[in-house]
């Protein structure tokens, strides 16, 4: 049985990428996590009694660790997760964001090359390291039709997106000039199930259930591309297995929304799926609230996914409309584990 090592699988995408692996494939899986504020293991409950899955509480940055667990579990595939990414965060302290994703990243390629340099030739030959990155790295677009494409160049506008620019570069030069099999992957803003309230879609859910005020950057015109996490997990899982070693491969899920569109869908959604609303306001648009800009806050990505789909033949299976309807269902449906979440308790 081929063993898939996957470093922050406890967090938002990387539990739905550890929960595809067990329910739709035949690996063998490693999650490696330091467990953060960020990582639940709540959000693996359904898969952790898997004999097929096991946990190893490791931070990145510890060499001695690394080197155990890749020893131990010896694994064929490498897919790399774990990052602090939260932008307003790495505004406030971006010396984590440093230490996790860049010092984290060349701790990880260089065990790993040791590791990849003693395998034996068949082994060694099927073995990949896949690094999972941001669109955020190519910085801003300027105008309306512009996509960022695989050769777009780097730009990035936040300590978040510049310590994920650096380690996309680390994992290029381990390629180049060790020849590690890597392959990197840049997706566009994923949302969906088990998203850390912290996050736009969570945080608009979860206080307007609350009759909190809906906080939105600007004007809200800002633009992304949304990607239901499922669907990312499900492309990541095809690259890391079928990608051809040294590609970038953008992921996007073809919905380009303004964030004031994006609030005031969910706010008409839970008109219709939570409607008891608190007795403080007549309609949830009512809560949205206009606060002061973040610090040179990009205005529009949108991701050209086209080679994924030309050569892996992947495209999202849900639409913005499905994905956040789910979505607003679920947060509807879990309110246990967001309170977790908001007492602590999910950090015991």
């Amino acid at each position: 049985m081929k063993t898939i090592l996957v470093t922050g699988g406890a967090g938002f995408i990387g539990s739905a990428v550890v929960r595809h692996l067990i329910n739709e494939t035949e690996y063998q899986v490693v999650n490696v996590d330091k467990l953060t504020y960020a990582g639940n293991l709540e959000s693996l409950l359904s898969v952790s009694n898997s004999d097929r899955y096991h946990f190893e509480k490791v931070d990145i940055c510890d060499v001695a660790q690394i080197k155990r667990v890749y020893d131990q579990y010896q694994p064929d595939i490498i897919m790399h997760l774990a990052a602090e990414s939260h932008v307003d965060r790495s505004i406030d302290g971006p010396g984590e964001f440093i230490q996790t994703n860049v010092v984290g990243t060349y701790n990880l390629l260089e065990q790993a090359r040791h590791y990849w340099n003693d395998l034996d030739e068949d082994k060694k030959a099927n073995f990949r390291f896949h690094h999972i990155s941001t669109d955020e790295v190519y910085g801003d677009l300027e105008g309306t039709d512009d996509l960022f494409t695989e050769t777009t160049p780097y730009a990035p506008s936040s300590p978040y997106s510049a310590s994920k620019a650096s380690s996309d570069h680390l994992v290029r030069s381990w390629l180049r000039t060790f020849g590690l099999p890597t392959i990197i992957t840049n997706c566009s803003n994923n949302y969906g199930p088990f998203h850390f309230p912290e996050k736009l879609i969570p945080l608009v859910i979860l206080n307007a259930l609350k009759g909190k005020p809906l906080p939105v950057y600007g004007k809200g015109n800002q633009i992304r591309d949304w990607l239901f996490v499922e669907d990312h997990a499900r492309a990541l899982v095809l690259v890391a297995t079928t990608g051809e070693i040294g590609e970038t491969y953008n992921i996007g899920g073809h919905n380009e929304k303004q964030n004031i569109e994006v609030v005031k869908t969910i706010c008409e959604l839970l008109e219709e799926l939570a409607p008891n609303k608190p007795e403080s306001i007549d309609k949830y648009q009512d809560l949205i609230t206009f606060v002061t800009d973040r610090a040179g806050h990009d205005v529009r990505y949108a991701i050209d996914a086209s080679k994924i789909a030309k050569e892996l033949n992947w495209t999202p299976q849900e639409s913005f409309d499905t994905g956040i309807r789910k979505t607003v269902q679920w947060y509807l449906d879990n309110q246990a584990w967001c309170q977790h979440i908001e007492d602590g308790s999910y950090q015991n």
